[in-house]
């Protein structure tokens, strides 16, 4: 069946499904406006088999509605993120030869073949165009019979992104894997802020499936979202470091009592900000490991409040495996899993059997510690290789990071000739009129960290090359 019918018929169309500000969306809202938009998207559909529908819409209702109708049509969804620049919406349309675009506003990057219909959905206008795109780089009929429901390309360029693929299935298979831990239900208000482009298909989806309300706020103000989360008395949030960092730093004297799982993803998690959240709000930060290919198979439930940078264990329905360079398993290697919900292929170039005997390579070095839990250590890709010793860039810069100096830095490998290479780092200054020196940055590490790991080199820059969802973009991504 398909997810989105499946979810029709687990909930009263009277429940409250979204709220955006002063408006109450139920179910039944949702289903009415999306059942009208599968209708018209089915009706344009001339290819007779699954079409492939890209989405550019803004976070909101809308963008729910939209990617609901295109599920319910029977389409494939192809998120077209706000944040990508004109050139990658347009890679994007070519490499899943998008056959509709559903968009909220202008494509100037689209050759524009044909415009389709235009309308309104839930008061935001959109318009629904045809594509005209050369022969897929892809098998037709392999791609079909996966009974596709989604690609999404992951956080890196998408030059170098191979484009995930999700069945109806895996969807389903995935939020219910992940729900064993979460344990969200209809009494459940979660708290949205992240970019729904990135996180619609299992989040939000999840949240419509288990029949909880979606608060969205679109104020980036940290008061703004405490506000929200007061009046709604919201129970979970979902978010990044950055957002937990923010609204660590409030100092009036709400204490947010109905919460009761604050889920920390997208990047690494300090552990100055996790201890500041739970000083701040009572209530410990959970760090979860998500991976596009796989989902949230990961959480810190148990270990939260004493081991808050750990990503703490497997949901109940995975196998973990950590494998050294020679492939042997045990407490510190390539972070290895197995379980409901992993990818069902990769786009291009097209591999429909993407796992190793039903096991997930994921490329990041991850450590076990004596109680089962698990710590992230880096990716495979970006480990620095100093006279053969092993450093992690990414805890080099969580101890930059602590400087109150710095407000964010990137370590990268440069070559040399005797060392093979060193570390260096680029840093953006708290305060650009004040530049910490050198000197006393190499003083820093030095405290926390084996002589080795020190950068060697410190470059100042203004910003970082970031993903769309945040995390530092490496010179190898």
């Amino acid at each position: 069946m398909n997810l989105i019918e499946e979810i029709a018929l687990r909930h009263d169309p009277a429940t409250l499904a979204v709220v955006s500000g002063d408006r109450r969306v139920t179910y039944g809202d949702l289903f009415h406006h999306a059942r009208a938009i599968a209708a018209l998207l089915r009706e344009h559909n001339a290819t007779g088999r699954t079409p492939r529908i890209g989405l550019q819409c803004p976070n909101g209702v809308s963008y729910i509605v939209l990617s609901m109708g295109i599920l319910l049509a029977g389409g494939c969804l192809v998120p077209l993120a706000e944040e990508l620049t004109d050139r990658e919406r347009a890679e994007i349309a070519a490499t899943t030869a998008l056959d509709l675009i559903l968009a909220a506003d202008e494509l100037p990057w689209h050759g524009g073949e044909a415009l389709l219909a235009a309308a309104e959905s839930d008061g935001t206008p959109w318009k629904l165009h045809r594509c005209d795109h050369p022969q897929p780089a892809f098998p037709e009929d392999g791609f079909q019979a996966l009974n596709p429901a989604f690609i999404r390309f992951s956080s890196g360029t998408t030059g170098t992104s191979k484009g995930v693929v999700l069945s109806h299935q895996t969807l389903l298979d995935r939020i219910t894997a992940a729900n064993e831990g979460l344990q969200i239900g209809p009494r459940d208000r979660v708290l949205w802020m992240l970019p729904m482009a990135h996180h619609f298909a299992v989040s939000i989806v999840l949240y419509l499936h288990f029949g909880a309300t979606t608060v969205l706020e679109h104020s980036p103000l940290r008061e703004d979202i405490l506000a929200t989360a007061e009046q709604h008395e919201a129970t979970i949030i979902y978010g990044s470091p950055f957002h937990f960092a923010m609204l660590s730093g409030d100092r009036g004297d709400f204490r947010w009592p109905s919460l009761r799982l604050a889920v920390a993803t997208a990047a690494a998690l300090p552990e100055n900000t996790a201890r500041a959240f739970e000083t701040r709000f009572g209530k410990p930060l959970h760090q979860g490991l998500g991976i596009i290919e796989v989902g949230l198979a990961i959480l810190n439930l148990d270990a939260a409040s004493a081991k808050p940078t750990s990503i703490g264990k497997p949901m109940p329905a995975y196998q973990v495996a950590l494998l050294d360079e020679r492939g042997n398993p045990g407490d510190e290697g390539e972070f290895n899993i197995r379980g409901p919900g992993l990818l069902d292929a990769y786009l291009v170039p097209w591999d429909p059997s993407p796992l190793d005997d039903g096991w997930f390579a994921s490329g990041d070095l991850v450590r076990r510690d004596a109680d089962g839990d698990l710590f992230l250590m880096g990716r495979k890709k970006s480990v620095i290789n100093v006279a053969g010793m092993k450093v992690f860039p990414e805890e080099v810069e969580r101890v930059l990071n602590d400087h109150p100096a710095i407000a964010r830095s990137r370590v990268l490998g440069r070559e040399h000739p005797q060392m093979g290479q060193i570390p260096v780092a680029e840093i953006i200054p708290a305060d650009p009129e004040s530049v910490p020196k050198p000197i006393e940055l190499q003083r820093h590490c030095r405290a926390l960290l084996s002589a080795y790991k020190v950068p060697m080199q410190f470059k100042t820059v203004d910003s970082l090359p970031l993903t769309a969802s945040g995390k530092l973009k490496r010179v190898n991504d």
